[in-house]
């Protein structure tokens, strides 16, 4: 099985430092010119940029997360509010008939994206064009999005998507077609509120419902066979 990607070890995405290093430097050099020229206004303006570069990191976090045993069980891909779960024929054809779950990411929830299964990606889709307010049912259909095609060695069907959302505008997946993702391991995110979407075959036993909140690769969405 292929672990996390390397941008995705650490406690905080490789994504959130460029932003990050940025305002910190903004923020010393207000701090210079406090120094040298004292003023209230640069000292607050200097406090607001090294909130927003903590605020930054925060938002970029990737905790440690533990699967629970089980190779049946299918883990949230990511941190969340369940919004919607609903019986659909899977758009791409890869699944069939499905079950959507589909979980909203606000600004405060981690970002960083985790495989629900042990799977092989037969497949890497991209699609849509808008930006619409991920929370909506339309995003689903809209949205700029990435799609993993999954396959369970037992056979089982997954689709895996990564929606963009009214702020997010940037989609990173570091999965390739032909490669192995472990249960629970980090392998995308999306930068700044998303949604991600999951398409189970119909004979999924399902434990979730919508209006639950859900943590990447540690909640049980459901339960699966093969």
């Amino acid at each position: 099985m292929v672990e996390a990607p390397r941008a995705l070890r650490g406690p905080i995405a490789r994504q959130a430092w460029p932003i990050s290093l940025g305002l910190g430097v903004a923020t010393a050099a207000l701090l210079a010119v406090d120094w040298a020229f004292p003023s209230v206004w640069t000292v607050a303006s200097a406090s607001l940029l090294a909130a927003l570069a903590l605020a930054n990191l925060a938002f970029f976090r990737n905790p440690r997360r533990s699967a629970p045993p089980g190779d049946s069980l299918v883990v949230a891909p990511a941190d969340g509010r369940v919004v919607e779960v609903v019986e659909v024929d899977d758009p791409e054809g890869f699944v069939g008939p499905a079950l959507r779950v589909a979980i909203f990411l606000s600004i405060f929830d981690v970002h960083v994206n985790r495989s629900p299964v042990s799977a092989k990606v037969r497949a890497v889709r991209r699609g849509g064009t808008a930006f619409l307010a991920a929370f909506r049912r339309a995003a689903s259909e809209r949205n700029v999005r990435l799609r993993l095609d999954l396959e369970t060695p037992g056979g089982t069907r997954l689709g895996l998507v990564q929606i963009t959302g009214l702020i997010a505008r940037r989609i990173v997946c570091y999965a390739g077609e032909g490669e192995q993702l472990e249960r629970g391991a980090p392998y995308g995110l999306i930068c700044y509120g998303s949604r991600v979407e999951l398409y189970l075959p119909t004979g999924t036993d399902l434990r979730v419902r919508v209006g639950d909140r859900v943590r990447g690769g540690q909640s049980v969405l459901g339960e699966v066979r093969g």
